[in-house]
C-alpha cells in the first residue's frame, strides 16, 4: 500500500508553512492584475531549497525525487493558485537540460535556476504550427564552431525574462517530420532575441508568456543538448515529466478550491442554518473531496513510479487529465457554493477556476491525453 515517507510528509510541512507565510493574499491580487512575477517569494523558496528539489545536489538541487517536488507544488498551488503556478513555471523546461545536456552545460545553467537567480523557458512551438513539433520551421544551421538560429516562437513561458531558452529547431532542413529536428540552448541576453508579451491572459498572469523571434542568433556548436535529430524524442521525454508537475499544481488547486468553499459553507447561513448543515450542500462537498482524493493517488502513483525509474506515459497521462479534470470540477462547484460572492475577486474561488483552466490546456488538452491511455490500453492494431 502506498504512503509517503517520514521524510516526504516532512517536505510536505515545510512547503505548507512556507506558503502560509510568505503567500499574501492581498498581494497575489495585486500581482495577478498588474502581471507581476512574485520575485521575493520565488527567491526565498529557492534559498530554502525549493525550486530544483528534484535537481541532484551538484547542481545547487535538493536531490530529492519527482514526488517531493509534486508535494512542494501541491502545497505552493493549494495556498495560492497563481503564486503556485508562477514558482512552478520559473523553471521550466530545465528538466530536458537536466536529462540530455552535457556535464558542462548542466554545470553552467542549472545551479543558477536551483539558487533563483535566473528563470528558464522553452521555446518549442512555432508560431501558426501550435502543438505540431514536427511540422516547425525555426531552424539551426551549422557554421563551422557555432548554430545560426532563425524563426518565431509562440507561446514561450518566461519569454523576455528567461535567462537562458531551450529551443526546438530543425537542424537538418531537407529532413520531414521529426527527423533532423534538434534542441539547443541559447542564453536570453544572446542579440538577435526580441520577445513580444501576449498580453492578458485568463490565467497564469504572474509569468510572461511571450513570442519570442530568434534572428541570426549564434550560440556555440557545444550548446546542443543531446544529440543532434533526437529533439522531439527528447521534448517527449521533458513532457511525461513536465505533466507530472502540472498535476501537482491542479491538485493543490483544487484542494485550495475546497478550502475556500469549506471555510465559506461553514460561515455563511441560510434560513437560520448554516450551509454545511443542508444535504445538497453536504453532497456537493463529498463529491469534490472524492475527486480530489482519486486525483491524489494517480498523481502520486506516477510520481513514484518516476522516482522508481519507471516513467509511465499511460500513468503520466493519467495523473494530468484526470488531476486537471477534478480543478476544473471542483473549482466550478466551489464558485456555485459561493453564490453571486464566486464571481468577486476578494473571494479568491474565481482566481482558482481560471487556474485550473491554465493548467488544463497546458502541455496538452484533454483530447491529448486521451491519445496517449488509449494507445497503451489498446496496443497496436493490427
Amino acid at each position: 500500500m502506498f504512503e509517503l515517507t517520514k521524510s516526504q510528509k516532512q517536505i510536505q510541512k515545510a512547503a505548507k508553512g512556507f506558503a502560509k507565510g510568505e503567500f499574501d493574499k492581498e498581494l497575489a491580487y495585486e500581482f495577478e492584475k498588474s502581471g507581476t512575477f512574485p520575485k521575493k517569494i520565488w527567491k526565498q523558496a529557492a534559498e530554502l531549497g525549493f525550486v530544483g528539489i528534484h535537481f541532484p545536489e551538484k547542481y545547487s538541487g535538493g536531490d530529492m525525487g519527482m514526488l517531493e517536488a509534486v508535494l512542494v507544488l501541491e502545497e505552493f498551488c493549494r495556498k495560492d493558485a497563481s503564486i503556485g503556478s508562477a514558482l512552478a513555471m520559473a523553471p521550466f523546461a530545465s528538466e530536458s537540460l537536466l536529462a540530455f545536456g552535457s556535464e558542462e552545460l548542466k554545470e553552467k545553467f542549472l545551479p543558477p535556476v536551483a539558487e533563483g537567480e535566473i528563470m528558464s523557458a522553452g521555446a518549442f512551438s512555432d508560431s501558426q504550427r501550435g502543438g505540431n513539433y514536427t511540422s516547425i520551421q525555426t531552424t539551426a544551421l551549422k557554421d563551422k564552431d557555432q548554430w545560426v538560429i532563425n524563426g518565431t516562437k509562440t507561446n514561450v513561458i518566461n519569454g523576455g525574462q528567461a535567462g537562458f531558452y531551450i529551443v526546438l529547431c530543425r537542424t537538418k532542413p531537407g529532413d520531414e517530420g521529426d527527423k533532423g529536428i534538434s534542441m539547443l540552448i541559447v542564453e536570453g541576453d544572446r542579440p538577435g532575441i526580441s520577445a513580444e508579451t501576449v498580453g492578458k491572459k485568463l490565467g497564469g498572469n504572474m509569468f510572461p508568456t511571450a513570442q519570442v523571434t530568434f534572428e541570426n542568433v549564434t550560440i556555440p556548436a557545444a550548446n546542443l543538448v543531446g544529440k543532434e535529430g533526437a529533439g522531439i524524442a527528447q521534448l517527449n521525454t521533458f513532457l511525461l515529466e513536465s505533466r507530472l508537475l502540472s498535476a501537482a499544481q491542479a491538485l493543490g488547486i483544487a484542494r485550495g478550491a475546497l478550502d475556500r468553499a469549506m471555510d465559506y459553507i461553514k460561515e455563511r447561513a441560510q434560513f437560520q442554518r448554516k450551509l454545511s448543515a443542508f444535504q445538497v450542500t453536504r453532497h456537493k462537498i463529498a463529491d469534490m473531496a472524492t475527486k480530489i482524493e482519486l486525483a491524489e493517488l494517480v498523481t502520486y502513483k506516477a510520481a513514484w513510479e518516476r522516482d522508481q525509474g519507471r516513467m509511465n506515459a499511460k500513468l503520466t497521462s493519467m495523473a494530468k487529465m484526470t488531476a486537471a479534470r477534478t480543478a476544473m470540477e471542483v473549482g466550478a462547484q466551489a464558485i456555485q457554493l459561493y453564490g453571486g460572492y464566486g464571481y468577486m475577486t476578494e473571494y479568491e474561488v474565481e482566481r482558482y477556476y481560471r487556474e485550473a483552466k491554465t493548467v488544463e490546456l497546458h502541455l496538452g488538452a484533454r483530447d491529448v491525453h486521451k491519445d496517449i491511455i488509449a494507445g497503451a490500453v489498446i496496443g497496436r492494431i493490427k
